[in-house]
């Protein structure tokens, strides 16, 4: 896939309050036109009251575009206006595909995380994304929990493995995993998103 010079992907991982959303919007905040692309839906006051808190505590000159679905739309749309997409988070955008067609197969819904990472890769702009790692707790004690925890396993995958930089967070504290990366002769292409390339 040929894909703009500047074009650039980076994949932000953690587990819940670990610090992964402030350290994206750390990065995010190195460049001049931000264009947040926002996965969380307000079904009740807890976490309206959450996303208004996340709305205070952008820059004011981001642009917030809402995007439970299709977020890769809102990438082509707005890639000649921006220099940095930050997408928070892919947890919930996971979500929203699961409980928006339970009968959807897992095939299916990577079908939209592929066509996200696509366009990420056709646009000059950097592009990060926020994920949870949910793989570390208790195994959900529910056949649709325990099937979310693996849906999310894989998709943190695919775009681990097509990401130029990938930092997991652990206590608000960042570590680069793709240069920590062991075993590349196991794994070749890990380094270079051949592994698993679209």
């Amino acid at each position: 896939m040929t894909q703009p010079a500047s074009s650039r992907l980076i994949l932000v991982l953690g587990g819940a309050r670990s610090g992964k959303s402030t350290f994206a919007e750390r990065l995010a905040t190195t460049f001049t036109r931000v264009t947040y692309l926002a996965t969380a839906q307000a079904f009740d006051e807890e976490m309206r009251a959450r996303i208004a808190k996340h709305q205070a505590d952008r820059p004011a000159q981001w642009q917030t575009v809402e995007c439970p679905f299709y977020p890769e739309s809102a990438l082509r749309e707005k890639a000649d206006e921006t220099d940095c997409f930050l997408l928070d988070c892919l947890t919930l955008y996971s979500t929203n595909l699961l409980l928006h067609d339970e009968s959807a197969t897992d095939e299916q819904i990577m079908t939209h995380i592929d066509a996200l990472l696509l366009a990420a890769r056709a646009t000059r702009a950097t592009t990060i994304i926020v994920s949870n790692d949910v793989g570390l707790g208790l195994v959900p004690d529910n056949p649709l929990g325990r099937r979310f925890r693996d849906l999310l396993g894989r998709v943190n995958q695919r775009v681990a493995a097509n990401a130029d930089a990938v930092y997991f967070l652990i206590a608000g504290l960042p570590l680069d995993i793709k240069t920590l990366a062991c075993f590349p002769d196991l794994f070749p292409g890990m380094n270079d998103r051949t592994h698993e390339e679209l």
